[in-house]
């Protein structure tokens, strides 16, 4: 078979894995099998890159990161619903429609996924732009971000000339629990719900970062199609279905009671979904008696979206716990009696800090009311002091850390109290991933259940014992394996080069993050300089000011972090940095990167620039010294041009670093 051949065939392959996987959930592979299909086609395609189209299922990863995001004119306006709130106004509206088309209709009911509505446009069956709503009648260009979304068909068979769908893009509820644990490690302010995490995600000028966040696609209507008429909404949504569109389930209702019972039963059925709802939809299934009615100047008149009222329930708290994060900042919980809340059963909710606390004046015993903070986050509003029972006293957070029985100190920035001990036990596993993490040392196949695996095993107590174990051992670990044991030590073995940056961010150092740790790395040429230099020498740098100073040489002589880099170099961790440091011509300069450039990507240019001492930021400003500005350049040129920042060409900066 040849290249050309083999491609198509193993293209179509993965599509009909990928219907089955994500619209019918009944895969007939394992993620292995589809994943060793992938890799053979990535291959040939790497071989034959003229043989790469955008609809490929390779094409998902993302490509360059873009300036800005190009408007983008609907062909059919992508309305918005009228909302309701009760039982009542469900009715109402059924008595309106029986109104105005008299009896004999039906219904469809769709849980309302609550993410970022989309208009997916296809020709000839190649999915060939993607735009967010926007206002309804005008979005913005997000198509290549929409090619990482892996449950959207990029390309579908038997399709109409032209077909134009509109769907929702969420993330998962798994999906959301893993990357706010992830940002937990890394110290990282948690996002407050799947919605406003996946509209960050497609909103990311770098489709590398959107493919990043899983994001998922469902879809909910048939917005234009040139083939044959449909005569109901149900019956689009089969057809879009057979196409290979995961599609939203539905129900159809042949009276308003049935809808308001389908709706109740939505209700109590929504925590046990994959996705977040933030209500129910229902709509007339004919589709010429909504052309009858037509719409409004906001919303159609044949559909209403029902609004859950967010749950609030009593409780009683029967303890508060105390909870030791990475970076050693105690967190309060309260244990409460269970209770159902949003279609899941509660038995938890944050507290916060002792702040929060105080002006709730919370006490173990008391009856708080409890709400899901955006669905998700069980969190307590109040207390109900007409409840409380006598002898109860005001909850105060330890002065030791209630793992280690270290001292604890409180932020002079902020509300966190935090353990003082590095080698705190409640800190290992979260101070272990997040050095194993993509941007700290990038240990592929370490993820935290991984390292809890290890830990609980006895094999590793400290980052440098990742580096003595041995295959074998690690192969005896529950779902592990030979050849998992085998790839987990060869990336263990590629991080001891991974140079000075990635080593600093992976320390954990409060307020040295990845950004920080290249901007040390740019001016040390090894770890040993940098401990040198003392506080003086590094607040010398831009950038590091003289609090993120401290906390460095305090984490650097702390005797248990002076052993951990005891042990990284007698592993053969190299301490040197990767950071090519050219000269200083741009030292004290800030650039501003906007617009396409013909022969840098973006993270490119901003290496170049740091290689000189100088450094990037994503807005302009007074303080900006140059915007480098491509091709396309949007709203970040037309500032620099009114605060008359100097704009350099491609052509220009080439010139500034010969």
């Amino acid at each position: 078979m040849d290249a050309q051949k083999e491609i198509e065939a193993l293209r179509r392959e993965i599509e009909r894995h990928s219907k089955l996987y994500y619209v019918y959930d009944s895969p007939v592979i394992s993620d292995y099998e589809y994943d060793m299909l992938m890799q053979r086609l990535k291959k040939l395609e790497e071989e034959h890159p003229e043989l790469v189209t955008k609809d490929s299922p390779t094409q998902r990863v993302g490509g360059e990161a873009l300036s800005q995001f190009e408007p983008v004119r609907h062909q059919v306006p992508l309305e918005s619903l009228t909302d309701v709130f009760s039982e009542e106004e469900l009715y109402a509206f059924g008595e309106r429609m029986d109104s105005l088309l008299g009896p004999g209709h039906d219904y469809d009911v769709e849980p309302k996924i609550d993410g970022l509505s989309m208009s997916l446009e296809y020709e000839n069956g190649v999915f060939v732009r993607g735009a967010t709503r926007g206002d309804g009648v005008t979005g913005e260009n997000v198509t290549e971000n929409l090619r990482t979304v892996r449950s959207l068909p990029l390309r579908i068979e038997n399709a109409p000339e032209r077909l134009i769908v509109r769907g929702e893009v969420y993330m998962s509820k798994a999906v959301f629990a893993e990357l706010n644990a992830q940002r937990e490690i890394n110290g990282e302010p948690l996002l407050a719900n799947p919605r406003n995490a996946a509209a960050g995600s497609m909103r990311q000028l770098d489709p590398k970062v959107a493919a990043s966040r899983k994001l998922d696609i469902i879809c909910f209507n048939l917005q234009y199609s040139s083939g044959e008429p449909y005569l109901n909404h149900t019956e689009t949504l089969d057809a879009m279905r057979a196409m290979g569109f995961p599609v939203v389930p539905y129900t159809r209702c042949g009276s308003i009671a049935e809808c308001v019972e389908r709706i109740r039963q939505l209700g109590e059925e929504r925590g046990n979904l994959p996705y977040d709802m933030d209500g129910a939809v229902i709509k007339l299934n004919s589709l010429s008696q909504r052309a009858a009615l037509g719409s409004t100047a906001k919303a159609p008149r044949w559909a209403v979206a029902f609004k859950y009222p967010p749950e609030k329930k009593e409780s009683r708290v029967l303890n508060i716990l105390v909870q030791v994060g990475r970076t050693g900042v105690l967190t309060p919980k309260a244990i409460i009696e269970p209770v159902r809340l949003a279609g899941t059963t509660v038995s938890a909710a944050t507290l916060h800090n002792q702040d929060n606390i105080d002006r709730l004046d919370i006490r173990i015993g008391d009856t708080v009311l409890v709400q899901k903070a955006g669905e998700i986050i069980p969190e307590v509003l109040s207390v109900n002091k007409a409840k409380r029972p006598e002898g109860t006293e005001p909850f105060r957070l330890p002065s030791i850390c209630p793992r280690c029985g270290s001292a604890v100190v409180r932020d002079p920035d902020g509300a966190a109290l935090r353990c003082t001990n590095p080698g705190c036990p409640a800190q290992r596993l979260r101070n272990l991933a997040h050095f194993a993490s993509r941007e700290a040392m990038d240990i592929e196949g370490l993820g935290i259940s991984v390292c809890e695996s290890l830990i609980n095993s006895g094999m590793v107590q400290t980052a440098a014992d990742l580096y003595t174990l041995r295959k074998e051992d690690v192969a005896a670990l529950d779902r592990m394996g030979e050849k998992s044991a085998a790839n987990l030590i060869a990336a263990i073995d590629k991080s001891r080069q991974a140079g000075l940056a990635r080593l600093l961010c992976a320390f954990g150092i409060r307020q040295v993050g990845q950004k920080a740790a290249k901007v040390l790395a740019a001016h040390f040429e090894d770890l040993d300089s940098l401990i040198a230099a003392g506080v003086k020498g590094l607040t010398a740098i831009p950038d590091i000011g003289p609090v993120t100073a401290l906390f460095i040489m305090d984490w650097l002589y702390n005797p248990q972090s002076q052993r951990l880099i005891d042990q990284l170099r007698m592993s053969g961790v190299s301490f040197r940095s990767l950071e090519e440091r050219k000269d200083d011509r741009f030292a004290g300069l800030t650039f501003v990167l906007t617009g396409t450039l013909q022969n840098y990507t973006r993270d490119e240019a901003a290496a170049v620039i740091e290689s000189f001492g100088g450094k990037t930021s994503s807005s302009v400003s007074k303080k900006t010294s140059f915007v480098l500005a491509g091709e396309n350049a949007g709203s970040k040129l037309t500032k620099a041009q009114s605060l008359g920042i100097p704009v350099l060409s491609e052509e220009e900066f080439e010139e500034k670093i010969k």
